[in-house]
């Protein structure tokens, strides 16, 4: 009972909150632009995303005590929301994103928020702690842990723009994100793991993602934008590492989107282009994105979410009842099932 009330919370404050934003949005000219996509449809408000952060703030107010942890991550979610929210209006350069996105990550690390440990799946830890400088700064000395550090940034990065990769049909990211949110809030009130704070912060980021998913699962009435995508994704990745890691769980719950933004990225390294230049869907309509080439398929939007809904919510359970080694296998599991997917679309799309 004591995650009832922030989970409600969660959730009605962020139905009433974007409730609103569809009635405000239209009048002050936050919609977004289909023409430009090739859409034939009105234009929605868009984006939808930036009303997430200051309801997020709120809760954060209501049901934790402030700290170091927290109050770094306000601010990192703060910044990384108002520069997507830019983004979103004038499409700001792909360096500026990046650099965004490092200084967000290393908010994190100095609120010590980190990555300390890595699980060996076949035995052992790997130390991410041994190699430190002492930092003075000012009249204070600051212990800088170098590969901790760099491998929490990487983190953060890799999520945040993997969730951003995700926004490709609408309903995807916020389905997702419910699915992570869920199944870290189980994972941490298990009696092994047993971290309360996490599992409010958990309910309280799947039940504003379940409200989000009400407006923009298919066809939407509110796009989020990269404002919702990337702070879902902040939100996950710290969530993964904030108190123990539980980057083998969000792995596997996110595995078909890492796994895609990874393919995606050999892909355009191999056609020598920048990793996070996009734009072959609409420049020859060669779909590159999995959700994308299912789409092609011939499968609907709804046919679509609902198989990756299945294929995370199955991994996402899955880890919750398996070890390091049992988490390592089911990735290599969720690799092949991806794999044979992509030859059937690959084998489907030549014989059409």
């Amino acid at each position: 009972m004591e995650y009832l009330a922030p989970g409600l919370s969660a959730f009605l404050l962020t139905l009433l909150v974007l409730w609103a934003g569809t009635k405000l949005f239209p009048k002050i000219g936050l919609m977004d632009r289909p023409k430009n996509y090739g859409l034939k449809r009105a234009p929605i408000p868009y984006p939808g995303g930036i009303l997430l952060y200051p309801v997020f703030l709120t809760l954060c107010l209501v049901f934790f005590e402030p700290n170091a942890k927290l109050i770094g991550l306000l601010i990192a979610a703060g910044i990384l929301s108002v520069v997507s929210f830019i983004d979103d209006r004038i499409n700001l350069s792909p360096w500026i994103r990046l650099i965004n996105q490092i200084l967000v990550g290393i908010i994190l690390v100095v609120a010590g928020i980190g990555i300390y440990t890595i699980s060996n799946p076949f035995g052992g830890v790997l130390h991410l702690d041994t190699i430190q400088f002492s930092l003075e700064i000012g009249s204070k000395s600051q212990t800088l842990l170098v590969l901790s550090s760099l491998f929490t940034v990487l983190w953060v990065v890799l999520v945040v723009n993997t969730m951003n990769w995700l926004d490709g049909i609408p309903g995807l990211v916020s389905g997702i994100s419910t699915l992570g949110g869920l199944t870290l809030f189980f994972l941490s009130i298990t009696p092994l793991v047993n971290q309360p704070e996490i599992a409010t912060m958990a309910i309280i980021v799947a039940m504003m993602a379940f409200a989000f998913w009400l407006f923009d699962f298919t066809p939407p009435t509110m796009l989020m934008g990269d404002s919702g995508t990337m702070f879902f994704g902040l939100l996950l990745a710290t969530m993964a590492i904030f108190s123990g890691g539980k980057i083998a769980t969000a792995f596997l719950i996110l595995g078909f989107a890492i796994l895609d933004a990874l393919f995606v990225i050999v892909y355009r390294l191999m056609k020598k282009q920048a990793p996070w230049k996009g734009g072959e869907w609409d420049k020859n309509r060669k779909a590159v994105h999995l959700h994308h080439r299912l789409l092609q398929s011939g499968l609907s939007e709804r046919q679509v979410l609902g198989l990756i809904y299945l294929l995370s919510a199955i991994f996402g359970i899955t880890a919750l009842f398996i070890g390091t080694k049992g988490k390592f296998w089911a990735m290599v599991s969720l690799a092949l099932v991806l794999f044979v997917i992509g030859l059937v679309l690959k084998a489907k799309q030549k014989n059409s």
